[in-house]
């Protein structure tokens, strides 16, 4: 049973919500965040990659980076481009994108609920990542970009919160991104805000779609300041929005090789796969994964005798990552490897021909997506997923919500 909770948001005035909102920090290099924050002072890039205001030769991570990040903040506060609502507030985001709609509720969940297991994790993380956040947050005094949860749906939620939309007009509705619709609400009606609240206390569990450093970064955060004992209790709770696992659409995660091949290459794999030229760009189905080489495109099926039964050790990933990057090219970390990189599916096979094409790789393998009952699974099994297993689009603007912790 989990706790979902109203805030006094932050958020832009409604005039300047589609120049404030920006992709997510972690999906995109400083000098892309420069560039498309260029000739744009509105661009919530200022905040959450602030070492675009800052000389190309400082690391992203040096402490004046942060202190840039809490003075632009205070800077778009005082100028009333961002502002703080005067009383605790809901809200709901819809995003639409080729003609398919989510809608998350936009609220603050408990760091107790997380420590606790009831907010579930998939992934691993990284310190240095967690750190990043950990000083981002403490010199903003804020979670400036929300957890992207989800949870097992259900009907009496999804006609509270539909029928608030029906009722209501938008505060924001603009395009962004990859032709994405964004849309915001803002839920003022305590009635409904209770009701709301009551129907997630009934819901067993939230898992992390997307964000776990994030939510890692403000765990740690909240715990530390509740060790302080610091006399605001909005430090318990983070930024999260929280959409039904029936609405979320999870993209492929493609790889990229740059490694030598075998002189029995085909043979190895005959190992595990049957193997065959196709043409083929992007499997139609689990058990099925398209390799890229040399111009041509296979199609390596998955013999069923070699999957293993657990919920991790089943997945197409996890298949491709034991049976092909360690047993033929000793890749055993995907995470620090130099040889192997990550493609977001929405960025298409044709990405994968490019890069190998080219010369930057040799090799590309264009997987079928995991599918959130595998995420839920493997994350109710208490295990973890192999890195780059999901990518979720839409991508959550950052800007539209910012959740003051208050302890200054």
């Amino acid at each position: 049973m989990v706790v979902v909770r109203p805030f006094e948001g932050i958020r832009p005035a409604e005039a300047l919500a589609d120049k404030v909102a920006c992709l997510p920090y972690d999906v995109l290099n400083s000098q892309e965040a420069k560039d498309l924050a260029a000739d744009n002072p509105y661009s919530f890039f200022h905040i959450d990659k602030a070492e675009i205001d800052l000389p190309p030769e400082l690391s992203p991570y040096d402490p004046a980076v942060y202190q840039k990040a809490a003075a632009n903040l205070q800077a778009f506060l005082e100028k009333g481009w961002l502002k703080k609502e005067t009383a605790p507030m809901l809200y709901l985001y819809e995003l639409t994108m080729m003609g398919r709609s989510q809608t998350g509720l936009v609220a603050t969940t408990a760091i107790d609920d997380y420590v606790a297991g009831r907010i579930k994790k998939h992934e691993f993380t990284r310190p240095e990542k967690e750190v990043d956040r950990i000083n981002h947050i403490k010199a903003c005094d804020a979670n400036t970009s929300p957890i992207f949860l989800s949870y097992r749906k259900d009907a009496a939620l999804q006609k509270l919160m539909a029928d608030w939309q029906t009722a209501h007009a938008p505060v924001y509705d603009f395009d962004s991104f990859h032709d994405v619709n964004h849309k915001v609400w803002v839920i003022d009606d305590l009635t409904v805000i209770t009701a709301l609240a009551e129907g997630f206390a009934q819901i067993p569990a939230l898992y992390i779609a997307d964000g776990h450093h994030r939510t890692e970064s403000a765990v740690k955060v909240g715990l530390e300041k509740r060790a302080e004992q610091t006399n605001s209790t909005e430090s318990d709770y983070f930024l999260s929005i929280i959409f039904p696992d029936d609405q979320l659409a999870i993209w492929e995660y493609n790889r990229v090789l740059q490694v030598p091949l075998p002189a029995d290459f085909f043979e190895r794999l005959a190992a595990a796969f049957t193997v065959a030229k196709s043409g083929v760009k992007k499997p139609a189905a689990k058990g099925a994964i398209q390799m890229y080489l040399d111009h041509t495109w296979y199609t390596l099926t998955i013999k069923p005798a070699i999957v293993p039964s657990d919920a991790v050790g089943s997945l197409d990933v996890s298949v491709l990552q034991k049976q092909v990057f360690e047993a033929i090219f000793g890749i055993m970390d995907i995470r620090t490897d130099k040889r192997i990189d990550f493609v977001g599916g929405i960025r298409g096979p044709e990405e994968l021909e490019r890069l190998v094409d080219g010369g930057t790789w040799n090799l590309a393998f264009s997987m079928y997506p995991t599918q959130m009952q595998d995420l839920l699974e493997v994350a109710d099994a208490g295990e973890i997923m192999p890195p780059k297993s999901t990518w979720f689009e839409p991508k959550l603007l950052s800007g539209l919500f910012l959740h003051d912790l208050e302890t200054r």
